[in-house]
């Protein structure tokens, strides 16, 4: 129950950042399920990187920024950026099969997504993230150092000092072990949130049903700052199907030529944007939801039947069976699609190295806000940041290591969870209907209020519901009895909050915020920068 490192979740940014540590700490690593229920096992694009002799590391950082709509922070852009040569090749010598420019050649096949200037996106065919999580998962299980905690959901970080204060450490966290229905403290002088983004606040999301926002709920209880939350970033081309599960149609469909069309065929992307179908995804985004509710549609057309079958076969296997499956020959006929919730471009703020405002606490992946996507994520920047920020993370702690400062105590950090927690929590049985029944209700709030377009009239709206579904789940939350449905409703409503609140407080449209009240966008670009108490938005100013 004690361990040098704590990291929670087992997507890219938790893999990366255990095996990183395991060579010289005992590692916890984390997690509500296997792999498989990750976000980036989902990834299909690839990872940005300026590999072809034509590319550069400027040109990459360069298209970010012009995506990240000026909201960007330069220092961290470059730093990641800078990394991505050597993050290929840490994931190639971890055994991460990308496809070649040509069978048996050492040259990497890149292909182009929205936003980039040139192809530099390295991919294993359609399946990047499977591939990926596929083989760092493979390392960490045979790893000794590695202790794979599964069916562990994290309740909240156990702290010395109250939070927010000056006397504030993170000492471990509370957990509840779903399998065995019973809750227990674990004990490290460093904990790392990996937990994805918060893709489940809304209804149709390409996120999985774990990525509830848990760490940036948790973070935020502890007195971290959090950052950017009102860019959620909407992919352009979920597939539209009853049995679709909003399975994503990856944006190197257009940039291998997918056209997006009305139902009659008509071509509408270059009347929005002179990049057409290689725009950035807030723009597509909107372009598609505009044409949606002009034309009353449940969806528009993603085509690329003009390219030979062979070619989206050996491309796009798993889309193409995917579609098949459906009943959709994509070498025939156009795929439908609709906008879904994808990607949460804000989160925990975080230095370049994951440090947060919490010492002992560090936040890598989505679940971080390192100020790399600002206020939209350019296409496949996000694996890249996984990798380059969870080895960043790591070699921090290593680094402390070195100094003698990691010390745990389980003692310690019980008494502390004991007496800052509540007393009265306890496991709980299966979740209550009516704590999936808010939950479903929330999702459709949040996307009918909360979407691609919103109004001040539509937020505070959902800001009121919200704050009477987080008072009805306070009240359950204080009677006891923990169960995992209950937890993830309390950090649903904590972050669905939070991006209601940051969303209200920006006077502008930028990225993917879009107002209908506040269309312009302002002269100067700021962050949206929350804490505990009040919230820091020099851009509300001017």
């Amino acid at each position: 129950m004690t361990y040098d490192v704590i990291v929670v979740g087992n997507g890219l940014a938790g893999l990366a950042t255990a095996l990183e540590l395991a060579p010289r700490c005992r590692v916890a690593l984390l997690a509500k399920g296997g792999v498989e229920h990750s976000a980036s096992h989902r990834a299909q694009g690839g990872i940005a990187a300026a590999l072809d002799p034509q590319d550069s590391v400027a040109e990459h950082v360069r298209d970010t920024l012009v995506a990240g709509g000026g909201l960007c922070d330069a220092d961290a852009t470059h730093r990641i950026a800078a990394d991505a040569r050597r993050a290929i090749g840490w994931l190639q010598q971890q055994g991460v099969a990308f496809t070649p420019e040509a069978p048996g050649q050492p040259a990497l096949h890149l292909t182009r997504e929205g936003g980039h200037g040139r192809r530099r996106i390295a991919h294993a065919a359609d399946a990047t993230g499977r591939a990926v999580v596929a083989a760092l998962a493979e390392r960490a299980r045979r790893h000794p150092n590695i202790t794979w905690l599964q069916a562990h959901c994290a309740i909240d970080l156990v702290l010395a000092g109250p939070a927010g204060t000056p006397a504030a450490r993170c000492l471990g966290l509370t957990v509840l072990d779903t399998a065995h229905g019973r809750l227990a403290t674990l004990a490290a002088p460093r904990v790392v949130l990996a937990t994805g983004g918060a893709g489940q606040v809304y209804a149709q999301a390409t996120a999985p049903a774990a990525a509830t926002g848990d760490g940036i709920a948790m973070a935020w209880r502890a007195g971290c700052r959090v950052a950017n939350l009102e860019f959620i970033q909407f992919h352009p081309t979920s597939l539209h199907h009853p049995q679709g599960d909003a399975f994503l149609i990856s944006e190197a469909v257009r940039g291998e030529g997918g056209l997006l069309r009305l139902p009659d065929g008509t071509r509408f992307m270059p009347a929005h944007d002179a990049r057409a179908e290689l725009a950035p995804r807030d723009v597509v985004a909107r372009a598609i939801d505009t044409e949606i509710k002009r034309h009353g549609l449940e969806c528009v057309y993603l085509d690329i039947s003009h390219r030979p079958r062979e070619f989206l076969q050996e491309h796009f296997p798993n889309i193409y069976a995917r579609c098949l499956e459906l009943g959709i020959d994509m070498a025939t006929e156009p795929i439908p699609v609709t906008p879904a919730a994808h990607y949460t471009c804000g989160g925990v703020l975080a230095d370049t190295a994951g440090r947060t405002d919490l010492p002992g606490l560090y936040a890598v992946g989505e679940t971080a806000c390192t100020g790399l996507h600002g206020a939209n994520r350019l296409a496949s920047n996000s694996l890249l940041e996984c990798v380059v920020m969870g080895h960043a993370a790591a070699q921090a702690i290593l680094a402390e290591q070195r100094a003698g400062t990691m010390t745990a105590n389980i003692a310690t950090a019980g008494a502390a969870a004991g007496g800052a927690n509540a007393p009265h929590m306890r496991a709980g049985s299966a979740t209550h209907p009516s704590v999936a029944r808010d939950r479903q209700a929330l999702r459709q709030l949040m996307r009918d209020d909360v979407g691609i377009v919103r109004s001040n009239a539509s937020l505070a709206r959902a800001a009121q519901r919200i704050a009477q579904w987080e008072a009805d789940t306070a009240r359950r939350w204080q009677a006891g009895g923990i169960s995992r449905g209950l937890l993830e409703l309390r950090n649903l409503l904590q972050v669905a909050a939070l991006i209601v609140r940051a969303a209200s407080a920006r006077h502008e449209s930028r990225g993917a915020h879009f107002n209908q009240d506040w269309p312009a966008t302002l002269p100067e670009a700021h962050p949206s920068i929350m804490r505990a108490t009040a919230l820091h938005e020099t851009q509300a100013a001017a």
